[in-house]
């Protein structure tokens, strides 16, 4: 059985929590590999709608679910999401790395603290701040968390570089007491849940298992090929995927890559084919396109193909998931940007500098709009300007479309069988 990756294909919020829901009643494991609570996931089971910042989609099919190394785990949100779910009678089966780094309270204030001087966008819930951290050799793992003699000696050499590191923006850093109060009862909670998820992996995969590995955010904010520094502090590509899980390439069968039919994006930073105005209010309203986890209003645009083209080449995707087709339905024209024009110059892909992004324009294909209706089984029930469309962004992008999401209900997708 294959090991899949389910990665976003533009800026997040593309919908990776809908296709990991489908594909998770076939699966065995689902590995939430990057990013922390700043992060949602919407999934739809009939009437209920759950949203999940920490917890893997699969958890509504009382999958096994497992955050891996690459996960930055804010305790007091995954206690709250797993009580959630017992309390809706699924009881998650869950696995946390001991590798994984914990969210402490100074990593949020830092956070605050750094985005009120210089606003990059962030979620502002410790993210950047404990990633750093790990790169420092100061972070707290999983492991040492649950072990109260070594959380406590975490803390007393990691909190005086804390205070004088708010200090220097005058703000007061949480005491030890208070933080050992909070969270010594969070880690006793969460003890049970600790294990080796690279090696969980490996044991499932060599059994022939099929394992999901679920991304957050998407693409354009990979810490590196991202429009840095307008990004997250994680990997969001393959390859960082496969190292955030702790599992071998060699047992990769397919790397989904996941985009709106349009774009969005949450905070700062260049967006090439961006939209203002009525139609970008229409599109936001009828997308429903605000954070999951900030409920901040995100920015919409039309579908920005030099993106989308050098997610698919650095991830190797094999196929692609077109979200949010139904919004789109009505508009009298539906636009997509084939390249990006620069100083006289045709840009085919994201350029490295985003200096050079900014000054980017966007050069349009226009296409006919279509209206959907509401139960359509395959592709050649859709009209034929949503074929048309679709066909372009599957040639352009020269990734085959698989599936085609029309609306948040599971039956509101159509798989597209191999030709």
């Amino acid at each position: 059985m294959p090991l899949i990756l389910v990665l976003g294909a533009q800026f997040g919020d593309e919908g990776k929590g809908k296709i990991v829901d489908l594909l998770a009643e076939k699966a065995d494991i689902v590995v939430r590999f990057n990013g922390g609570d700043n992060a949602g996931h919407t999934v739809v089971v009939g009437e209920k709608t759950y949203k999940f910042h920490l917890m893997p989609s699969g958890a509504v099919h009382k999958k096994l679910c497992c955050l891996a190394s690459g996960v930055a785990i804010n305790p007091k949100t995954l206690a709250d999401e797993i009580i959630m779910l017992k309390k809706d009678g699924k009881s998650p089966r869950l696995k946390i790395d001991s590798r994984a780094q914990i969210i402490m309270p100074y990593h949020v204030l830092l956070d605050n603290a750094m985005e009120e001087k210089a606003k990059i966008g962030t979620t502002k819930r410790g993210i950047g701040p404990c990633y750093a951290d790990r790169s420092l050799r100061t972070g707290l793992r999983f492991c040492n968390f649950v072990e109260p003699k070594l959380f406590k000696a975490h803390l007393k050499k990691v909190l005086p570089l804390k205070k004088r590191e708010l200090g220097s923006y005058n703000k007061r850093c949480v005491s030890e007491r208070k933080i050992l109060q909070e969270y010594m009862p969070l880690a006793a909670m969460l003890k049970r849940y600790e294990a080796d998820v690279s090696l969980v992996i490996y044991e499932a995969l060599k059994k022939q298992k099929c394992v999901l590995l679920e991304g957050a955010q998407g693409f354009c904010l990979d810490n590196d090929f991202g429009t840095y520094p307008y990004v997250t502090s994680s990997r969001t590509t393959a390859a960082g995927a496969l190292l955030s899980a702790g599992v071998s390439h060699k047992f990769v069968e397919r790397v989904i890559g996941v985009t709106k039919a349009y774009c969005t994006r949450v905070g700062s930073g260049p967006f090439v084919t961006e939209l203002q105005g009525k139609l970008a209010e229409k599109i936001r309203n009828l997308g429903n396109e605000y954070g999951t986890t900030t409920g901040r209003p995100r920015r919409v645009g039309w579908l920005d193909m030099p993106m989308l083209r050098t997610a698919s080449r650095i991830c190797g995707f094999t196929e692609l998931a077109v979200m949010k087709l139904d919004v789109l339905s009505g508009l009298k024209k539906i636009r997509v940007c084939e390249a990006y024009k620069c100083f006289g110059k045709k840009i085919n892909e994201l350029p490295a500098s985003t200096a050079l992004l900014e000054k980017c324009r966007p050069i349009y294909r226009d296409f006919r709009g279509f209206v959907l209706n509401k139960k359509i089984r395959n592709v050649q029930e859709l009209p034929k300007e949503a074929r048309a469309y679709l066909d372009f962004i599957e040639k352009t992008c020269g990734v085959p479309i698989r599936i085609i999401s029309y609306g948040p209900e599971r039956t509101q997708t159509i798989f597209v069988k191999k030709s």
